[in-house]
């Protein structure tokens, strides 16, 4: 937790639920462990997209889905939201979803290594949406970059980890010490990249929000 509980408590005390089917899979997510966007963060993501209105949306790292239907739902008319997914367990759910959702026409589900899949993407994304394994965002910036249109949108979640990016990597349990040190690179690299302009925001898990100019 980087932020009071207290406060977050708060925040989300203001936020009502989802309701239908993107609150049963939102909950379904949480009972079963899966690791999906915080509370706090969706609604702020919500206010992003709103005042961005993208067209092409780009997700690395889909998980169930949920984010993805989420976005779905506040996006203008004729948008479509491209998504990236490797583990098939989770793609099998996902495709579910997506299905009960209704959100099919809206959603492509990539399958596959999202290092292998950008390598060989093409065309342009107004939005992405960077929410895979913490450890890999490094290697995947180059062609993030390449993908995002000129005054596009890179939302990185879970850049803070917990707030354990802060400490010594000799605090850092050892296991943990790779992924440590590449989220700090993927920070520096963020903060100082020539065509991004890039905000930090201590939200859920930490967000990093990014204009390419």
């Amino acid at each position: 937790m980087i932020v009071e509980e207290r406060i977050t408590s708060f925040i989300n005390s203001m936020n009502s639920d989802d309701e239908g089917i993107v609150g049963t899979i939102e909950r379904e997510a949480i009972a079963d462990e899966v690791p999906i966007i915080r509370k706090e963060t969706k609604e702020w993501m919500k206010t992003m997209l709103l005042i961005k209105k993208p067209m092409r949306v780009l997700e690395v790292g889909t998980a169930v889905g949920f984010s993805s239907i989420y976005m779905s739902g506040y996006l203008p008319e004729g948008a479509h939201i491209t998504t990236i997914e490797k583990w098939e367990p989770r793609i099998i759910k996902a495709k579910e979803n997506f299905a009960r959702a209704g959100v099919e026409d809206r959603i492509t589900l990539l399958e596959g290594d999202a290092a292998d899949i950008l390598k060989d993407m093409q065309g342009n994304f107004d939005f992405i949406f960077m929410d895979a394994a913490k450890g890999q965002y490094i290697h995947f910036l180059p062609d993030v970059i390449r993908l995002l249109d000129r005054d596009g949108v890179l939302v990185s979640d879970n850049v803070l980890q917990d707030g354990e990016v802060l400490d010594s990597k000799y605090i850092v349990n050892r296991r943990n010490r790779t992924i440590h040190s590449r989220m700090r690179e993927y920070l520096y690299a963020l903060k100082n990249h020539e065509e991004l302009e890039t905000s930090i925001i201590p939200l859920g898990d930490g967000v990093a929000l990014s204009v390419r100019c």
